[in-house]
Formats: structure tokens, C-alpha cells, sequence
């Protein structure tokens, strides 16, 4: 199952090396983002508060835009049927999940970067702040994966795509904003262990889920 899953992400990395379809257009709507959001603040200094929400509003929107074509790619290049010849569902969802995941971490180092250039944001717990962008990055690419895969045969996939995610992301992305909020100001790990807590139980149930749930989706 591993060696299978891990020739599928191969094959997605590949072809996103070749085509950049998601890298490029997700790097041109991230420097707008945040480029207009520091036109728009002006010299006006913001919250730890705002910044943390502002920063995963923009991950919610890019990620959204970039992981949603890992199933619909396949769909219309019409090879899905030759995944289901050749790999078990079960590999088929640990390698887009894996691709996913890749993916979100990428984007999510460029948003970040790019972020605390542009806004000149501080951030005074640098250690906690990664893992909880860490923890949330595989929570969105858990969640968004199989969103992709129930979406992939619908035909407003772009309409369906964010309208499905946020509602079973927000648990997640209230205790990520709250937990980065707490780490901008340099709170230590004891205030942010609930949240800690709820966004590794809520990233295991939904990849539990996933893997239990995909083969009838997949098969469908």
C-alpha cells in the first residue's frame, strides 16, 4: 500500500513540476492578499489578534484554491479509472493526502514568509508558533483532501469546494487562530495545550474518517 501511494504522490508531484498550475496562481493571489491587506492597514499597527486571523483567513483561501484539484485532475484527464485498475483506495487516499499535505506546506511557507515581511509581524514565541501552524497544515490537508474526492464528480466543483470546507474546518481554524494568537504574544505551551489538543484529536478523526469512508466514495 505504501509503495503504491507514494508512486501516486510521485506522479502528482511530477506533474505539478511540469504544469505549476497551483504554485504559480496560488503565489500571484498570495502577494496580492497580503500586499493589499498592508495597503489597506496603512501604518496603523494591528493586534496579535488580527494578525492571527488574517494569517489563516489567507491560508484557508489558498489552500482552498490549490488542494482542490487533486481529484478533479484526475477526472478530466479521465485516468481515475486507471487508478482504480492498478491501486487500492486505500492507497489512492494516502497518496493525495500525502501530495496534499506537500503541497499545504509549501504554500503555507510561502504565506507565512511573506506575511511577516510584509506586515512586519513579531512573533515572540517562534517555537510554538511552528507547531501550530505545523498541527493545523496537516488538519487542512486531512480535511481538504477527501472535500476534493467528494467534489471531484460534481459539476459545480468550485462553488461546492469552499462551501463544504469551512464548516468542517472551523472548529480547526478557531483553535489555530486562537493558539497563533497566544504565540505571537509569547505565551507558553500550558496556554495553548487545549488547543494543541483539539486540533490533533479533530486531524485524527477526520483521517480516520477519510480512510474508512473513501473506498465508497472512490468506487461510487
Amino acid at each position: 500500500m505504501f509503495k503504491q501511494a507514494w508512486a501516486i504522490c510521485k506522479k502528482d508531484l511530477n506533474s505539478e513540476i511540469r504544469t505549476r498550475y497551483a504554485v504559480n496562481s496560488l503565489l500571484m493571489f498570495i502577494i496580492v492578499v497580503i500586499s493589499v491587506i498592508r495597503f489597506s492597514l496603512g501604518e496603523e499597527k494591528i493586534t496579535s489578534e488580527m494578525n492571527a486571523g488574517l494569517l489563516w483567513i489567507i491560508i484557508f483561501f489558498s489552500t482552498s484554491n490549490g488542494l482542490s484539484r487533486v481529484f478533479v485532475s484526475e477526472e478530466e484527464r479521465g485516468t481515475s479509472l486507471v487508478l482504480k485498475l492498478t491501486a487500492c483506495s486505500q492507497s489512492v487516499i494516502l497518496g493525495k493526502l500525502i501530495f496534499n499535505t506537500i503541497l499545504t506546506f509549501i504554500i503555507n511557507f510561502l504565506i507565512i514568509f511573506l506575511y511577516i515581511i510584509i506586515t512586519g509581524l513579531e512573533i515572540k514565541n517562534t517555537g510554538l508558533f511552528s507547531l501550530i501552524v505545523t498541527l493545523g497544515n496537516l488538519g487542512l490537508s486531512s480535511v481538504l483532501t477527501i472535500i476534493a474526492a467528494l467534489i471531484s464528480k460534481a459539476n459545480s466543483k468550485a462553488t461546492l469546494y469552499p462551501v463544504l470546507a469551512f464548516p468542517l474546518l472551523l472548529p480547526l481554524l478557531l483553535a489555530a487562530i486562537s493558539a497563533t494568537t497566544l504565540t505571537i504574544d509569547g505565551a507558553p505551551f500550558g496556554s495553548i495545550s487545549g488547543e494543541v489538543q483539539m486540533i490533533v484529536s479533530f486531524t485524527i478523526v477526520v483521517v480516520t474518517a477519510s480512510f474508512l469512508l473513501f473506498e465508497f466514495v472512490w468506487n461510487d
